[in-house]
């Protein structure tokens, strides 16, 4: 059973700041805090051990990223996952990755394929331990690694601005998708040693085009967890 992401933070050399951020986006990214549920400052504030500003903060970079809904003089909430918000950030997504894909096929170092490498090794490992949080943070770690093989990091910041109704789908989605997202994320890395970015192209399409066949699944096993958008 995972640990609860909003317990006493503990992380020295991070800012109060960022570690009530990264709890609360651990929280609503693994259902801790399911969409349609009510927070408040104090609350939170109260369950991290922290004062309010902090959370104040994270509330509201939460709240650019689409994560929560703040109105004045409403309860805030945690939205509903939006079908549409996925399609989007799923376009984007997969526009600005192809870029970097292709780049990185010029660009990688063997320091960036050992890494990958590494990578998905541990993904291997959050299989076998059915650790869908851990495969989901090394998941991303993969991708990151791609814009920076591409000497294009900076790209990974807007995917991140773009991804959070995709990042909860892709979550829900592990329970079964887990080993295929493995599979893939192996042939991507041999496209990228084989500097052939075509087959790199493809791979990534292939592999970020899934969300759109599985949402429909996804949307009718978790229908609580979505917007009416009819």
């Amino acid at each position: 059973m995972p640990s609860s992401a909003l317990a006493k933070l503990d992380t020295p050399g991070v800012s109060t700041t960022d570690q009530v951020f990264d709890a609360l986006y651990r929280a609503v990214l693994t259902f801790e805090l399911p969409p349609g549920a009510r927070v408040s400052e104090a609350e939170i504030a109260g369950r991290l051990d922290v004062s309010r500003q902090p959370v104040r903060d994270a509330f509201f970079r939460l709240s650019k990223l689409g994560f929560l809904l703040i109105r004045p003089q409403r309860p805030t909430l945690i939205t509903k996952i939006s079908e549409s918000a996925v399609r989007q950030s799923a376009f984007i997504r997969t526009a600005i990755e192809i870029a970097c894909i292709r780049a990185a096929t010029e660009h990688a170092t063997d320091a960036d394929f050992a890494a990958m490498e590494a990578m998905i090794e541990r993904q291997g490992e959050a299989i076998r331990d059915r650790d869908s949080e851990r495969f989901h943070a090394e998941d991303d770690a993969f991708h990151r690694r791609i814009c920076a093989a591409a000497q294009e990091e900076h790209a990974w910041r807007l995917i991140q601005e773009q991804k959070a109704h995709m990042d909860r789908v892709r979550f829900l989605s592990l329970t079964f998708n887990r080993d295929e997202a493995w599979r893939e994320h192996a042939a991507i890395l041999q496209a990228l040693r084989d500097r052939d970015p075509d087959a790199a192209e493809a791979g990534l399409r292939g592999h970020l085009g899934r969300i759109h066949v599985m949402l429909p699944q996804i949307r009718a096993a978790h229908s609580q967890h979505f917007e009416d958008e009819t």
